[in-house]
């Protein structure tokens, strides 16, 4: 059963009512109760980092990749796992058990910890604050799928280090709420030379005329996401072509086929950049390809 065919089940037959719980900071509580100390640096500075991992039939999706980038964007800001983690992970699945999810996602955030207000880091070792909830996803809008999504691009004005998933997301807000006040899907953040970084919350991939997918390849300027991972290993094991490089705005917008890539999108089809249609202005065949492979080979990732 495809991971689109469970969602549907699930909504038909319903799901219980059941209390929202999170975790945090060593404590499963009522996540309406779920409170935070002002001087979290979480929350003055953001200072800290998530992950957000998709749950099928009740299962985390792909979770060591998830796991090993969460570890990496701490790593990388020097902020030391709030847990083993192991230990971690089970946090993760209990949370999802107790939210009684089935389609969804689970969120984790770890900040470097409650300290008196300073730039710098804390002088005196501070624990990192772990918040971690999850919440219930709805299918797929069927006239989005059939139709394809519509795109806007503005300009990429974030920081230097993308391939951290911080709590920075500040011009990610901005681009997604352009996005939604022109009645599109999502935005494409277009760097100074041109050339289409990712989304807002996606990673940005075309189809050239020539069949060629591309899409950027890793680097400071995107975030590494997980699930365009899976389908470039995907478009790997199909046997198709790929190249990892940079492409224009112009190059998008005379593609056969664009699309993106996300946790929550899966691979959607874009068939509108900037108001203008991209190729014949409906899903294409690659990107349609992609995104039932896709959903085949989760359903075979180990929980």
């Amino acid at each position: 059963m495809t991971a689109e065919r469970t969602a549907s089940a699930v909504q038909r037959e319903g799901q219980p009512s059941m209390p929202q719980v999170a975790y945090l900071n060593g404590r499963y509580v009522p996540r309406a109760q779920a409170r935070v100390r002002a001087e979290d640096r979480g929350y003055q500075f953001g200072d800290g980092v998530y992950e957000v991992i998709p749950v099928y039939s009740g299962k985390l999706i792909a979770a060591d990749r998830h796991f090993e980038r969460l570890g990496r964007s701490l790593g990388e800001l020097r902020i030391a796992w709030p847990m083993r983690r192991a230990a971690l992970e089970i946090v993760t699945r209990e949370v999802v058990a107790r939210n009684g999810i089935q389609q969804g996602a689970v969120y984790i955030q770890v900040t470097r910890g409650v300290a008196p207000r300073d730039h710098k880091f804390p002088k005196d070792p501070v624990a990192p604050g772990l918040f971690v909830t999850a919440k219930r996803t709805k299918p797929m809008p069927a006239a989005l799928l059939r139709e394809g999504a519509a795109i806007v691009t503005v300009p990429d004005q974030r920081w230097g280090r993308c391939d951290i998933k911080s709590l920075n997301l500040l011009p990610n807000v901005l681009a997604k709420q352009a996005a939604a006040e022109q009645g599109a899907h999502e935005a494409w953040l277009v760097d100074e030379d041109g050339n289409v970084t990712e989304g807002s919350s996606t990673s940005a991939w075309i189809v050239t005329g020539d069949g060629v997918l591309a899409t950027r390849p890793n680097g400071t300027e995107i975030l590494p996401g997980v699930t365009r991972a899976i389908v470039v290993d995907v478009v790997r094991d199909l046997g198709l072509k790929l190249e990892l490089r940079a492409f224009s705005l112009d190059e998008a917008r005379h593609a056969r086929e664009a699309f993106l890539t996300s946790t929550n999108n899966y691979v959607l089809p874009i068939t509108r950049i900037d108001g203008k249609p991209v190729g014949d202005g409906k899903p294409g065949p690659t990107a349609q390809r992609l995104r039932a492979a896709y959903l085949a080979a989760t359903d075979r990732v180990p929980s």
